[in-house]
């Protein structure tokens, strides 16, 4: 039989997990909007999708859903991404 701390663990790291996954699921989904936001040629609401991005991803790193290094990763990356479209848009 398990003890009834590891009943609790378990029933916490389920809950965690739970919260965790929807976390990246939704961060994955604000850089697919990016994404086609920015393959549309609409920069104002890829402008504005980023900005939420980069929220969403120092939310996720303090909360140590994912690790603070992989956010900023990724906001570099969406930053390039919007300032390239951006630098085509223009020529």
């Amino acid at each position: 039989m398990h003890t009834k701390s590891a009943k609790k663990r378990l029933r916490q790291s389920l809950e965690r997990r739970e919260t965790n996954r929807s976390t990246k699921a939704a961060l994955k989904t604000q850089i697919k909007k990016l994404r086609e936001a920015v393959k549309a040629g609409d920069l104002a609401k890829a402008d504005e999708v980023a900005r939420t991005a980069s929220r969403k991803l120092d939310l996720a790193a303090a909360k140590k859903v994912i690790h603070r290094n992989a956010a900023a990763r990724s906001k570099s990356r969406i930053s390039r991404f919007v300032k390239a479209a951006k630098q085509t848009a223009k020529a």
